[in-house]
């Protein structure tokens, strides 16, 4: 088993901050990374570049339940691979000396027995709290937030899910809390993501194309998240997909299906300095 870093250093000293590009393909975000166009993320991501992985589940629900118990990505090469946050689990074969391990069923109930105030903003219709299916994941935070600006059918929606989170941290530092465990379930990259093609109309419908734009549409806004996670403390981030999404490869359109393009995904993790973001 590879070393892993020592996430037991790092728990309890820095914010932490996770975001999932919801629905986001690896080609894609690799391409636009190489050409220059995701400056933010590349000045954020080891190397300048995405590390290529395996999705944990097909669809945003299977995916999220498996990241948000610590099953992150998983790298493409053999493994076993050790995880940067495990469960207890007798017989476990992914947890190391430097795993940061939790007596606990899901990450953000372990964190906020550490001391951790845990902060979920949700994107896409499993973090809208408007069925019981839709309050399970965000049931599992401390503080939790959707609207529909921030749903899938808005083109501003990023910058919605940013300026909520920069409020509800805000609030944590004025009531003195702990550090922060920030979630945010990006929806802007899942269909429909047509309005983020510039003169685009509902007629051009989804395509790589408009994935990509939107894409850089996040990238726009993301440096306020590493920023909002370092100013009281050092951070740790996590960026990932949850899965990709077909746009007609070998006849099939959509996700929760087992294909290459479904199952790899886009992966990034960085420690950002305290007040080094700006």
């Amino acid at each position: 088993m590879s070393a892993v870093r020592d996430m037991n250093a790092v728990v309890g000293s820095h914010d932490l901050l996770l975001v999932t590009l919801d629905t986001l393909r690896y080609d894609v975000a690799d391409e636009l990374v190489r050409a220059g166009r995701l400056p933010n993320l590349a000045r954020a991501l080891p190397g300048g570049r995405w590390e290529r992985r395996h999705s944990p589940g097909s669809f945003t629900y299977a995916a999220h339940a498996a990241i948000l118990a610590g099953f992150l990505p998983t790298p493409v090469a053999p493994g076993p691979h050790p995880r940067l946050f495990a469960a207890t689990f007798p017989g476990s074969e992914t947890t190391a000396d430097g795993t940061w391990v939790f007596d606990a069923p899901d990450l953000p109930t372990g964190l906020a027995a550490a001391g951790y105030h845990t902060i979920c903003v949700g994107g896409v219709g499993f973090f809208n709290k408007l069925t019981p299916l839709g309050s399970v994941l965000p049931g599992r935070f401390a503080e939790s937030h959707w609207a529909p600006e921030f749903g899938v059918t808005s083109p501003t929606s990023f910058e919605e899910q940013v300026a909520c989170a920069e409020r509800a941290v805000a609030r944590a530092a004025a009531r003195g809390d702990g550090p922060v465990f920030l979630f945010v379930n990006v929806a802007a990259l899942h269909q429909p993501n047509w309005f983020h093609l510039p003169g685009a109309s509902p007629g051009h419908g989804d395509g790589p194309a408009s994935h990509a734009a939107a894409l850089e549409y996040v990238d726009r806004h993301i440096g306020r998240l590493f920023a909002l996670v370092s100013e009281r403390r050092p951070g740790f981030a996590v960026v990932c997909s949850d899965h990709g999404t077909a746009y007609g490869e070998d006849g099939y359109t959509g996700h929760r299906i087992g294909h290459e393009v479904v199952w790899t995904v886009p992966y990034g993790e960085f420690e950002l300095e305290q007040g080094g973001w700006r």
